[in-house]
């Protein structure tokens, strides 16, 4: 299928557990459909595209793309990439629910609620909150943070990290100069400061 709005179409009528997006779509290009499809559902998105360059990972990472594979690759790949994407996914088994004052994030539902109104995250802050909510006080590297999730093609992409916190303190209401939930570790990375059960 390589028209956007039909894919949409499709996706809306048959719920896949993944979707595989190109950028180079006509009628709708790739970050376009990818924008659609974070506005209705949270499933795991892979895009592929010839174009590499860092400023588009950005793009794709900002929309809420779970991964990211440039053409030329071997099909294998693309299946180790499905298969880890996937994972990811399905890797929320806890049925216990974080509570952080104001803030609670519920693992197993992958849902975030502020003042009890719930917040409407892409996969991926969603999951930098996750990771870092899991480990309060913990210093997450920049790198780190890249590597658990998306893998180490990733590992150029650190200011994506930035755009991601910038996005998740945007969301939680959280001033950086006094942040109640994520603190900068200046020179290192990110850390979670929320205290549970406050």
């Amino acid at each position: 299928m390589t028209e956007g709005d039909r894919a949409l179409d499709v996706l809306r009528q048959s719920e896949p557990d993944l979707v595989i997006l190109d950028v180079m779509l006509p009628v709708m290009n790739g970050f376009e459909i990818c924008k659609a499809i974070r506005q209705e559902t949270q499933i795991p998105i892979i895009m592929l595209t010839a174009r590499g360059e860092v400023a588009d990972r950005i793009v794709g990472l900002e929309l809420g793309a779970d991964d990211y594979l440039p053409k030329p690759f071997e099909p294998r790949e693309l299946v180790g990439r499905m298969e880890a994407v996937w994972r990811r996914s399905q890797g929320a088994t806890s049925h216990s629910r974080w509570v952080f004052g104001d803030l609670m994030i519920d693992p197993h539902a992958q849902t975030v609620m502020l003042k009890d109104k719930e917040l409407e995250l892409s996969t991926a802050e969603y999951r930098v909150l996750e990771l870092l909510a899991r480990s309060p006080g913990k210093t997450f590297e920049r790198q780190a943070i890249i590597d658990c999730l998306h893998g180490t093609d990733w590992a150029t992409v650190l200011r994506s990290v930035d755009v991601l916190i910038s996005r998740l303190r945007t969301r939680l209401l959280d001033d950086p100069k006094e942040p109640r939930y994520i603190r900068t570790v200046w020179g290192r990375g990110y850390r979670f400061i929320g205290k549970r059960g406050s």
